[in-house]
């Protein structure tokens, strides 16, 4: 079995040491993205919705980017949501942003109850690209 190797992105290290977990974890060629939230550099949620959903896929991209990769390397996504009802519109408008063009990977959207003060959060696994 290939290692296991944490990544971090930039300047966030104390939120992941806080709550005992890894960003992301690299094993062999994939990428295995923590759950991502809407949460500004103090770890706080950003209160608009939709602000909120943009800097959860700023953070993920951050993340991608720490272990090598970028949106186009993702081929898994999944979606955790407070209220889908009403926040699906918005979500699929940003995730339309950043997934403008087929092949799109796969995605599962799961309604939730708590997501610790936020509203939305998103975890991936990707493909980590050969350098070779």
């Amino acid at each position: 079995m290939p290692p296991r190797d944490a990544i971090f992105p930039e300047n966030r290290h104390a939120l992941y040491e806080q709550h005992g977990y890894s960003a992301a974890i690299r094993s062999g060629d994939l990428l295995f993205v923590s759950g991502q939230v809407g949460s500004r550099s103090d770890g706080s949620p950003e209160p608009d919705f939709e602000a909120q959903v943009r800097l959860a896929f700023a953070n993920l991209e951050a993340t991608l980017a720490a272990g090598g990769c970028t949106f186009d390397d993702i081929v898994d996504v999944t979606t955790f949501h407070t209220d889908p009802d009403k926040q699906f519109g918005t979500i699929i408008a940003v995730k339309s942003d950043v997934f403008a063009q087929a092949p799109y990977p796969n995605w599962t959207a799961i309604g939730v109850n708590w997501l610790a003060g936020f509203d939305f959060e998103i975890k991936v696994i990707a493909r980590v690209p050969d350098k070779s």
